[in-house]
């Protein structure tokens, strides 16, 4: 195994609805060794888990169809057990809950510091599968293509048509704001923490949902400009 790509030979499935949080993870896999699938909603997950066992799952908390915790609970109980189950999320406070659900640890996102990646695989690998020897730990930062940046703001804009559903406005607001965090767009982050909370205390939306459409259409052109 070289020093390296400490993961090589490694199979990690992410479960993680954000293109551009997965890029992110995609990126770290290859400078890690490690192969890499992704699902992007629970139902997918399981699907993928019927047919292989990977190495590592990394699973955000907060996914389209369910939440994470979920996830981390189906396979901490499934025989053999897979060697390394981790949560994720842009909310530091989830981290109770994946660990409660079984989870062997947790990272915050954004997910974009290979040291931080590899060291949080290592650190849950049992004994005997972890590289022997010294490492350096690398302090490369992986910043994913703006592509994958786009493709989360056209998918917020599209289900922005549908927010007058109470599902819609929770996904929206807890979906963009991770893809916000992971962009460090601190404004757009502000406005979707904003929309939860006004959606938790009744009030009206109109206005939140008027300023985050205004937000990501702004958004969306300067990527595709770029």
């Amino acid at each position: 195994m070289l020093p390296n790509r400490p993961l090589t030979g490694l199979t990690l499935l992410v479960v993680e609805d954000s293109r551009f949080a997965s890029e992110a993870v995609r990126l770290l896999c290859l400078r890690s060794g490690a192969r890499i699938r992704r699902a992007d909603t629970v139902k997918a997950a399981l699907r993928h888990l019927q047919t292989y066992r990977p190495g590592a799952v990394i699973v955000d908390m907060g996914l389209p169809d369910g939440d994470g915790a979920e996830v981390i609970a189906t396979i901490a109980r499934t025989t053999p057990r897979v060697p390394v189950i981790l949560g994720t999320s842009g909310d530091p406070d989830r981290r109770e809950a994946a660990m409660a659900a079984g989870a062997d640890g947790f990272i915050v996102k954004p997910i974009e510091s290979l040291a931080q990646f590899q060291q949080a695989i290592l650190a849950a690998l049992p004994p005997e599968a972890r590289p022997g020897g010294l490492r350096l730990l690398p302090d490369d930062v992986i910043v994913p293509d703006h592509a994958a940046l786009r493709d989360d703001l056209a998918h917020v804009a599209e289900v922005l048509t549908a927010a007058d559903d109470t599902d819609a406005i929770d996904y929206i607001a807890r979906f963009l704001a991770g893809v916000a965090r992971s962009a460090h767009d601190q404004l757009l982050e502000d406005a979707a923490t904003a929309l939860a909370r006004d959606k938790a205390q009744g009030e009206a939306l109109a206005l939140d949902l008027a300023r985050i459409s205004g937000m990501v259409q702004d958004r969306l052109a300067a990527v595709q400009g770029n």
